[in-house]
């Protein structure tokens, strides 16, 4: 009898043991009853606007005291997406046959969203989002609410992309280019693309954020632009102080801070005149090494910044000088670095006149120079007005390794 129940005991805390295995999909929900969002645009709205009476009600719960903005929603349509490669690119589909763009009018995204969700039969679902676009205005007012909301969403994923647009949001959600049958896909892909061929940082969301929360550095994001033939274009970065928009660069002034940064891999190409004449020839990066020593000066903060450029000629626009000639090839490396000392020192006094570290050189001094960070510094706001009265000194170094091919 001891043996039988010793069994059936064991037998009982085996199947116990399995039961939560047996649960299956118990709280599953079908992808047909769910509206999979892909991009999100934010703009401020225009002249007011429908603001239906869902979060609030007049004299019982009044509405905030507070700016409207206009949120849309790009939702794929069930059955419209291409799935297998004979399907995907190409632009034979209108992007209306594939997805649907609805937008309203709220006071903050949680109430846009409640709304969105009044006109939408099933369950709005954040968890394959790829695209959030802000207009250029909008982003000046500050993105608290943005941060606030998308970051507490466990749907929505690190590896999206937040970017700032010239003009309207809206309108880049509604594009129709022609390489990609859904819109925010091309969005994505052109920045995807964009770090692979060295034309833009690796910055998703997941890294904004993380910046942005550090004590010595501010976030950044991708500045885009609508083209008319429906194209879109990487028109530099927009900088922040805090969660407010400071400014931007222009698109060659990414190269600049990748420079500075010592991001790889390098993409960027510029002229080199030769002095004295008009001999010229375009040159491209092909990989940088930059090094950092930060020291306190007189007080301040004081930065020494070695930049290596290795850098391939592409084009010679005269035929009257040898590129064989070495004194020539290193006439034109010292021009290149002088070219490049100056155009980073521009884009670093262009951040700290608006107090907006996003090189991080605050973390820097945070880490190797505490004494000096828990004294004059602390906070956030601290480094804010101190990175504007830190000095550098930069010095660029460029290494011709190539000069090209030609076929005789």
């Amino acid at each position: 009898m001891n043996g039988r129940w010793s069994k059936l005991v064991k037998l009982s805390a085996a199947l116990s043991m399995l039961l939560p295995l047996l649960t299956g999909c118990w709280d599953r929900l079908e992808i047909e009853d769910r509206a999979v969002v892909l991009g999100v645009s934010i703009d401020k709205a225009k002249g007011g606007g429908n603001t239906d009476d869902v979060t609030h009600y007049k004299g019982t719960m009044p509405a905030p005291q507070m700016g409207l903005i206009r949120v849309a929603v790009q939702i794929a349509l069930p059955g419209r997406i291409p799935l297998g490669p004979g399907e995907g690119g190409g632009g034979a589909t209108d992007p209306k046959q594939t997805v649907w763009v609805i937008d309203v009018v709220g006071y903050t995204l949680d109430d846009a969203f409640m709304k969105l969700q009044q006109q939408v039969s099933s369950r709005i679902f954040l968890g394959h989002l790829r695209v959030i676009i802000m207009s250029e205005e909008f982003a000046k007012g500050g993105i608290d609410n943005v941060n606030d909301y998308f970051r507490r969403n466990s749907e929505v994923r690190r590896m999206a992309w937040l970017m700032v647009s010239k003009g309207s949001a809206l309108a880049l959600l509604k594009a129709g280019p022609k390489l990609e049958r859904i819109p925010t896909l091309y969005l994505m892909s052109a920045l995807d693309e964009g770090i692979n061929m060295g034309k833009f940082p690796r910055d998703y969301i997941g890294i904004f954020w993380s910046n942005a929360s550090k004590k010595g550095e501010e976030g950044y994001l991708p500045y885009v632009a609508l083209r008319k033939e429906q194209n879109v274009e990487i028109m530099g970065l927009a900088y922040f102080r805090g969660s407010r928009m400071m400014g931007k660069t222009k698109p060659l002034q990414i190269g600049s801070f990748m420079a500075i940064k010592g991001a790889n891999p390098a993409g960027y190409r510029v002229y080199v005149m030769l002095e004295g004449t008009k001999k010229m020839v375009m040159t491209t990066t092909t990989h940088r090494n930059t090094k950092w020593k930060p020291s306190i000066r007189d007080g301040k903060p004081h930065f020494a910044i070695n930049i290596v450029l290795e850098v391939n000629i592409e084009e010679k626009m005269t035929r009257n000088f040898d590129l064989d000639d070495m004194s020539v090839v290193r006439q034109i490396q010292d021009i290149e670095a002088k070219k490049a000392e100056k155009f980073c020192a521009q884009l670093i006094r262009q951040t700290q006149a608006a107090g907006s570290d996003i090189f991080g050189f605050g973390e820097y001094i945070r880490a190797k120079q505490p004494r000096y960070w828990n004294a004059a510094v602390k906070t956030k706001k601290g480094w804010q007005e101190a990175y504007k009265e830190a000095t550098f000194d930069i010095h660029a170094f460029v290494n011709v390794r190539r000069v090209g091919m030609k076929a005789n």
